[in-house]
């Protein structure tokens, strides 16, 4: 028989922080991966004729300058191989001046960056469809990579420092051979520090103690890969040359004379002048889920432990609650007497108290009517009595077992949490909107979320119990008017409902997949008025289209998920349409298919155009926004995006600088999808 019953279990976090996602990258900010996230599915769209021409017609004729070159103003270090000494301050130059240079065009360094190894003929076919100019290394691009010799990466890091093992074989005297040889991806995030590497002057550097003597053995096998890798890939000579250096400066000093290139100082802190990724994306997380009152004198956030690790200092105070009320998955519903025994703590003033409930998609629908789903209610009406103890209530349970609340207590303020604030806690949450407002199931969804201005993630199986459960809640509730509330039916958007709701991004801006675009009824009830398809077509009646208006649906054609069509050229008319809407008051819904690619690039463009961000920052706010789905768009848009960046400075006439580079970006982004990788 079902039961709604989970495993009794000592009191613990539910999703407790996992480990480190990577040796080389083990800092002191523990950036483990935010629980309950997933990276879904995305299909790859066919690699069209007309994308491939595009592609071919682009020159590659750009060249970039940098300060490192020609590096005759340098001393030598070593004659062979050649090696340079550099300063803080003219590394610091090169560096500012690198991030001032547009970025190549997009066709001029894709499909290359995709990663194209000569034995890989799923990947060559895909991109290049027989055409070898395609293949060619781009002749545009002089980065500057620079490597950290001495420990890991956990102290003493410069801005986009990586370790010599990141970028090098392990002979020591090659670059690491990073394209796959197999498989088809067009997120290939993981290669672009070792790729570029190889199109880069390289800048070495120790933290303090290092010899100058373990620097030029990691310099000189840099120097020497540099020397193979030319003579292999470039005989003709064709490309720039790149030279290899040595950083003079201790660490200590340029800690003392530019703290703004230190991104973790000697003693393993984060400094916050450089741009991090797991930190921001936390950051942001916890400013979208933080605790709000979702109910007289009931609330609903993160949890506070968890609040404080990421460093976040706007969070509810522990101390203003009197029970605290952790939402896990390995929680057992409480039972009379437990609550008996919080009653007399509370009366004792032993605050704040905690208490552990099942999460959300944790219990299952039961078969009958049983002492659980009793405790179940109890536990709401328990609760509901805590917060508002000024309204008549029965003296006993529902078995007149013992006294549940005393009428002369004084409310009591409660703290409902998870660690991200918005997916464990989301079935006790709803459960006590019903039973608190009395409200069926839909209502809840639709008032936590329009009303309360919560974001919150629910499973499909949260929608059939809380369904199965919703007579005994509204019957029992003290807000409910009429007994006809407790047989309302559902209405048909919720039937198609898997718990999740459109994400809300900005206020007029929700990102969405193909499921909630064919879901109109949905859309309307939530305040969405207007609908922008990107790549995938939504299957409305007729009567749907009229409702919303057609001028309210726009459907952008002909850009597959493939890492080769573009999507720069339909920034300005999609943001115009998504501008019109919050003109006019009405939300809109941007979707493609699975809503993390191509309809995410869309709307970090605007979240960048409106609220004047940064890629890195844009990206780390709808990423925390897209809730338990993590946004996905591939090499090619990332890369768009940036140069959408520059459009927009050069739009506020101000001048190019980019926080973090490319290949910094990109490896932060393969360090976050990591833990979630298949």
């Amino acid at each position: 028989m079902a039961t709604v019953l989970v495993q009794q279990q000592t009191l613990r976090h539910a999703t407790p922080p996992p480990a480190g996602i990577s040796s080389s990258l083990n800092l002191t900010r523990t950036p483990s991966p935010v629980p309950n996230k997933h990276l879904p599915v995305c299909p790859s769209g066919t690699s069209t004729a007309a994308s491939q021409t595009a592609v071919q017609s682009v020159k590659d004729d750009q060249k970039v300058t940098s300060l490192l070159y020609p590096p005759d103003t340098f001393s030598r270090v070593t004659n062979s191989p050649p090696i340079y000494s550099i300063d803080i301050v003219t590394l610091a130059a090169a560096l500012d001046y690198w991030a001032s240079q547009p970025l190549p065009d997009p066709s001029q360094v894709f499909p290359w960056l995709h990663g194209l190894h000569p034995e890989n003929h799923l990947q060559l076919g895909f991109f290049t469809n027989r055409r070898r100019s395609l293949r060619r290394t781009p002749q545009c691009w002089r980065g500057i990579t620079i490597v950290k010799v001495g420990g890991d990466l956990s102290t003493s890091r410069l801005k986009g420092a990586v370790s010599p093992s990141e970028i090098l074989a392990p002979s020591g005297w090659d670059f690491l051979p990073i394209d796959p040889m197999e498989g088809f991806s067009v997120r290939n995030f993981q290669i672009q520090t070792a790729k570029l590497a190889t199109l880069s002057d390289i800048v070495v550097y120790g933290q303090d103690g290092v010899s100058r003597k373990q620097l030029l053995e990691v310099a000189e096998s840099i120097a020497t890969a540099q020397y193979h890798w030319r003579n292999k890939n470039d005989p003709d000579r064709l490309l720039p040359t790149y030279h290899t250096f040595v950083l003079s400066t201790e660490f200590s000093e340029i800690e003392r004379r530019c703290p703004r290139l230190v991104a973790i100082n000697s003693q393993g802190q984060l400094t916050g002048q450089v741009v991090d990724f797991f930190q921001w994306e936390r950051l942001e997380m916890c400013e979208m889920a933080k605790a709000s009152e979702i109910s007289k004198n009931v609330w609903q956030g993160p949890t506070p432990d968890y609040i404080f690790q990421s460093g976040s200092g706007d969070s509810a105070d522990v101390e203003d609650f009197d029970l605290l009320i952790e939402t896990s998955d390995l929680a057992s519903i409480p039972g009379p007497r437990y609550l008996a025994k919080l009653n007399r703590q509370l009366d004792d003033n032993e605050g704040p108290l905690r208490l552990e409930f099942p999460s959300s998609g944790s219990l299952v629908v039961p078969s009958a009517e049983t002492r659980e789903v009793d405790d179940l209610v109890s536990t709401i009406r328990w609760i509901y009595y805590l917060a508002n103890p000024e309204e008549p209530e029965s003296p006993t349970d529902v078995d007149g077992d013992f006294a549940m609340v005393s009428l002369r207590r004084k409310p009591r303020k409660i703290l409902i949490h998870c660690p991200d604030g918005y997916t464990e806690a989301s079935l006790l949450v709803i459960a006590y909107l019903m039973f608190a407002e009395g409200i069926p199931a839909h209502e809840a969804w639709l008032r936590l979320h329009c009303d309360r201005k919560r974001n919150f993630f629910a499973y499909p199986s949260d929608v059939t119990f809380l369904s199965s459960i919703q007579t005994r809640l509204l019957h029992e509730s003290p807000a409910t008017q009429s007994d006809s509330l407790s047989s309302v039916p559902d209405p048909p958007w919720f039937r198609y409902c898997d718990g999740s709701l459109p994400s809300r991004i900005l206020p007029y801006m929700y990102l969405g997949n193909l499921g909630h675009a064919n879901n109109p009824e949905m859309l309307w009830a939530l305040g969405i008025r207007r609908i922008l398809s990107i790549g995938e077509s939504v299957s409305w009646r007729d009567f749907d289209i009229a409702r919303m208006g057609p001028e309210n649906v726009m459907h952008i054609t002909q850009v597959q998920d493939n890492g080769i069509d573009p999507l720069t050229q339909e920034f300005d008319r999609c943001l115009e349409f998504i501008r019109k809407g919050k003109q006019d008051g009405a939300a809109t819904l941007v979707h493609c298919r699975v809503g993390v690619s191509r309809s995410a690039t869309i709307c970090i463009a605007e979240v960048m155009a409106s609220l004047n961000l940064s890629f890195p920052r844009a990206y780390c706010f709808v990423r925390a926004r897209r809730l338990n789905v993590i946004i996905q768009p591939h090499l090619r848009f990332v890369y768009e995006l940036l140069k959408w960046e520059e459009q927009l400075l050069q739009r506020r006439n101000k001048p190019i600088k980019r926080e973090l580079e490319w290949a910094s970006i990109a490896r932060e982004i393969a360090l976050m999808n990591k833990p979630y990788s298949r």
